[in-house]
């Protein structure tokens, strides 16, 4: 239930406190006195959209702030989801609006996104309006309306949560399709690819030790003449370096009797000795075992170039990466070949998904079908008050070829307001008075099931008067029983309906124009409703009949009061 709506320099609202009670409030006001106003700022602590020219003309931002009681409506789930405090007694939406355009909303103090604002709005405020009534002609909201008669809530839940698992399965057997055209088109070139990385028998590091012996075979005559040019220098009779190393050592050997510190001597050029003596050795053998090999050459070369080529030719630059390539091509074909058991087993969950969900749609379309057939003359008997004793309306539930994320029905509501006339679309027959009362009977038929906790009627009764005015606001009144009902009306039989009656004027000075509300009081309302039946002049008549339209709602007001 909205509790109160402030307002703060928002188009010609300087400053504005308005508080709503249960049951049914009516609000009145001279044309252009700024009832639209009021209605745009509450459109925009919902949601709405808006811009810096919905600031009041000096100020430089704007504010709207809306109290909600919502205890009743079990909404606890939508905060802790969206992380919000919940606080069902005081729920307190605002929002802000600067003169750069920019925007800031909240939800019990915290800042939050204007899509969260405006679903939580919607849970919270129906505004009916006159270009509300065209939704009226729109399949979907045909199809809400019998969902809500059908109490489909729950149900359409649990169906739109395997639609979409569905619908996600769908993707996924496209994109495992997509993938295996694509990759059998390349079967073929992967395939080749890889035979060829397979025959190449790749092996890690062998490049490296070809090029090492491609180096030594090319070098044969330098390195063996280096070697035994070593091992001449090292062992040679005259000027080998070991000769005078042993003599060196031999005479070392004589002074350790009578010179102690000669044996480190000893000890080193032994040590020198052994050591080069062991390489003049290595030398030899290493010269005797390195020849020229032209056809080892031959193959080496040969194997290199097979390396270097298939390099080249996946733009790679090791062997190692060749037999990465090599790895990632095997896996590519096993893929492949695991395709077609990939797509059965999906095409298999799919089709028991479809079963699933054709079981749900058929239990909706009952459901619907049983609603629609209750909807019908209820809604037609209804009609008929309102100043259409002739009028028929069937709504028709046909079933699809195929599901949808709401079932696989059509719904259609069928209009005739006249005998001998064929029932077609409301949409294509019903004038603009006949789908304003349509839409009414169809709200006050559903009060008893939507979870709404507040309805606005914005002049949804332009276009009637007299007893159907009165029928209109009986609607009205009996929908308030169940929900709280705000109407903005320009008609005496309406207003008087009312539980509460508020004004909105507009007061003028010298400086600026300001747009203003008040709570009538008794006496208030007489004046205000006499002045809708007769105009600006009231006389005694217009103020005697405006007693007479009053009275059954003053009793009752006066009996609650007694009550308490």
């Amino acid at each position: 239930m909205l509790s109160s709506l402030t307002i703060r320099d928002y188009v010609l609202i300087e400053r504005l406190d308005i508080h709503f009670g249960k049951g049914l409030s009516v609000v009145t006001g001279e044309t252009g006195a700024g009832k639209s106003i009021i209605l745009g700022a509450l459109g925009l602590v919902l949601g709405q959209r808006a811009d810096g020219k919905s600031i009041r003309t000096g100020a430089d931002k704007c504010l709207v702030e809306a109290l909600f009681d919502i205890t009743a409506y079990g909404l606890e789930a939508f905060f802790v989801d969206n992380e919000l405090e919940y606080d069902a007694k005081h729920c307190i939406l605002r929002r802000e609006l600067f003169a750069s355009g920019k925007s800031r909303a909240f939800v019990n103090d915290s800042p939050v996104q204007l899509t969260i604002l405006k679903e939580l709005g919607i849970r919270l405020i129906d505004i009916h309006s006159q270009h509300g009534n065209l939704l009226l002609g729109n399949s979907g909201f045909q199809l809400k309306v019998v969902d809500v008669m059908a109490n489909n809530g729950a149900l359409l839940t649990v169906y739109r949560e395997e639609y979409e698992r569905y619908r996600k399965l769908q993707k996924e057997l496209e994109a495992i399709e997509v993938k295996v055209l694509q990759t059998k088109q390349d079967e073929d070139f992967f395939r080749f690819q890889l035979e060829q990385l397979i025959q190449a028998n790749l092996v890690v590091g062998e490049q490296e030790a070809l090029e090492h012996e491609q180096s030594l075979l090319l070098h044969t005559e330098e390195i063996k003449a280096g070697l035994y040019k070593i091992n001449r220098l090292l062992e040679g009779d005259e000027q080998g370096a070991l000769r005078p190393i042993r003599e060196a050592l031999s005479s070392a050997g004589a002074l350790q009797g009578c010179y102690p510190e000669a044996e480190e001597m000893v000890n080193r050029l032994r040590n020198a000795y052994v050591d080069l003596s062991d390489l003049s050795t290595d030398t030899a053998v290493q010269q005797e075992h390195i020849s020229f090999d032209p056809g080892r050459l031959a193959a080496v070369n040969e194997r290199l170039d097979t390396l270097y080529r298939l390099q080249q030719k996946h733009h790679l630059g090791t062997v190692e990466e060749l037999i990465e390539l090599r790895d990632d091509y095997a896996r590519l074909l096993n893929e492949i070949n695991s395709f077609d058991e990939q797509l059965a087993q999906t095409r298999h969950t799919l089709d028991a998904l479809h079963g699933e969900l054709l079981r749900q749609a058929a239990v909706l379309h009952e459901r619907r079908r049983q609603a629609a057939e209750t909807m019908s003359p209820e809604l037609t008997t209804r009609v008929a008050a309102l100043g259409m004793p002739n009028a028929r309306l069937t709504v028709s539930v046909s079933q699809k070829g195929e599901a949808s994320s709401e079932g696989m029905d059509e719904v259609c509501f069928l209009f005739a307001a006249h005998r001998n006339v064929p029932l077609q679309a409301v949409a294509q027959i019903a004038s603009g008075g006949e789908l304003s009362r349509l839409m009414l009977c169809i709200k006050a038929m559903i009060a008893g099931f939507s979870a709404l906790p507040t309805i606005v009627f914005d002049e949804a009764d332009t276009g009637v008067s007299g007893e159907i005015a009165d029928k209109t606001g009986e609607i009205m009144q009996s929908m308030s029983l169940n929900m709280q009902v705000i109407t903005i009306t320009h008609l005496p039989q309406i207003a008087a309906k009312g539980q509460a009656h508020y004004l909105v004027y507009k007061e003028d000075t010298h400086e600026h124009t300001a747009t203003a509300i008040c709570l009538l009081d008794e006496g208030e309302r007489i004046r205000e409703i006499a002045r809708m039946l007769s105009g600006a002049s009231l006389t005694e008549a217009s103020l005697a009949n405006a007693r007479e339209l009053l009275r059954p709602v003053i009793l009752q007001g006066r009996r609650q009061e007694s009550d308490v």
